[in-house]
């Protein structure tokens, strides 16, 4: 079995690696080859919203030279429609948590379909929080999205409840990184 090797990259070299990134989300999230240009881009335009976001953060994995797994995210801002609807799902206990705004946003998880399985998720979520000292974290993914579910499940994180547009909210347990 090959090396992994695991790397945080910059904001520039996040941007620099966006065509490698998003050709990972295409194999991830199995878009056909009919659909897969539509799927690339939207995932361009989230990309290009995310990297400007404040404290945006990413890690990626390799294994022999190839891009096998990516996890990024940013602090995500309390204001603005997105947490008025995230908001309503969340408990007073944890909405009273976010009162600081240390809220990070883990916006993409994407492991290679050879690579699932192993622990590259998790190696690179443990990598990416342990710089991160905010209050609250959060992914937010698809219903559909049940490899997603089941990497948060396994995570021990708590799914918050569903807001619109018709998205789950999960939680970070309150424990520390292992």
């Amino acid at each position: 079995m090959a090396e992994m090797f695991l790397r945080r990259l910059s904001r520039w070299q996040a941007e620099g690696q966006r065509e490698a990134v998003a050709d990972l989300h295409v194999e991830t999230n199995g878009a056909e080859t009919g659909g897969a240009s539509g799927v690339r881009a939207d995932f361009l335009r989230r990309f290009e919203h995310d990297v400007q976001q404040t404290d945006f953060d990413m890690v990626v994995a390799h294994v022999a030279g190839n891009l096998v797994g990516c996890l990024y995210g940013y602090r995500a801002d309390r204001g603005g429609a997105w947490w008025d609807a995230f908001r309503h799902v969340l408990s007073p206990a944890v909405v009273e948590q976010t009162a600081s705004g240390r809220v990070f946003l883990l916006s993409e998880v994407m492991v290679a379909p050879a690579e699932r399985g192993s622990d590259v998720a998790y190696r690179l979520r443990t990598l990416l929080l342990t710089r991160h000292t905010s209050d609250v974290v959060v992914a937010v993914i698809r219903p559909d999205d049940d490899q997603g579910r089941e990497v948060l499940q396994s995570w021990d994180w708590t799914k918050l409840g569903e807001f619109a547009p018709r998205q789950e909210g999960w939680l970070r347990p309150p424990s520390p990184l292992p």
